[in-house]
């Protein structure tokens, strides 16, 4: 269920990794009698203010879903179009990026863009790689099942070189071999443009997140957006298979 009001109560706690599906684009831009591009567009500034919130908040990590593998299916136009924004993004944004301690990772199978995106996308990356302030991932080209699929064929390539034995193969060993393996598994999921679905993102990873969803469009969702989340998220007891008794007492 969405919560959009705002409470009042002070924040107990904030997530430290926040993943989001930035929903709603082209609806955005049909509502207003525009080419859905212009959505699209206009969803880059939703990323720039959930990217100085996050930093102003502390927030270790913010995982943004920009492209799914299913996306592909899309116009091609459309999908040439939003390549064309990605490159573009990725030279006017890095910079800033860099200035304000912003590590870019680029979540993905990546082999699928173009020799010059795969370029700037390795320059970004290596430019940021040492940054600490924010750890900002954005997923292109992914799917959830494509994360598992690639890191349980890493595990099958280990056991046929006898790396490793079969009963070797446990749920952490699994885990280290996913794309954000370096970061906390995040504690808060968005989505908005009112659809209430995972949609095929960070399956594994999402397994104890707690779930946001909206119906503001993603052109739409900034600081009171974000807020109202967090204020959701703060609002909520993570007992991860506990009961509430027990979290209470660890918690006192």
């Amino acid at each position: 269920m969405a919560n959009e009001h705002t409470s009042s109560t002070p924040r107990t706690r904030l997530p430290r990794h926040v993943a989001v599906i930035m929903d709603g684009n082209g609806r955005w831009a049909k509502q207003r009698h525009l080419p859905r591009f212009a959505g699209h567009r206009s969803g880059l500034e939703s990323v720039r203010s959930m990217v100085k919130l996050s930093l102003q908040h502390g927030i270790e990590a913010l995982t943004l879903f920009a492209f799914s593998s299913e996306n592909w299916r899309r116009p091609k136009e459309e999908v040439g179009l939003l390549m064309n924004l990605f490159m573009t993004a990725l030279d006017k944004e890095v910079d800033k990026l860099h200035k304000n301690g912003i590590r870019l990772r680029i979540l993905g199978d990546i082999d699928a863009f173009s020799p010059e995106l795969q370029r700037r996308i390795a320059d970004a990356e290596a430019l940021t790689r040492n940054n600490t302030a924010l750890t900002l991932a954005v997923a292109v080209n992914y799917g959830g099942r494509w994360d598992i699929t690639q890191a349980a064929r890493a595990m099958a390539r280990a056991v046929a070189a006898g790396e490793i034995q079969p009963e070797d193969i446990t749920p952490a060993a699994l885990g280290a071999r996913l794309v954000l393996s370096e970061l906390p598994e995040p504690d808060l999921f968005i989505r908005t443009g009112g659809e209430q679905r995972i949609s095929n993102f960070l399956l594994w990873q999402l397994a104890y997140t707690e779930l946001y969803f909206t119906t503001m469009l993603w052109p739409e969702f900034r600081e009171a957006g974000f807020e109202a989340a967090l204020d959701s998220f703060s609002s909520r007891q993570r007992r991860f298979g506990k009961t509430g008794d027990q979290v209470e007492q660890e918690g006192a």
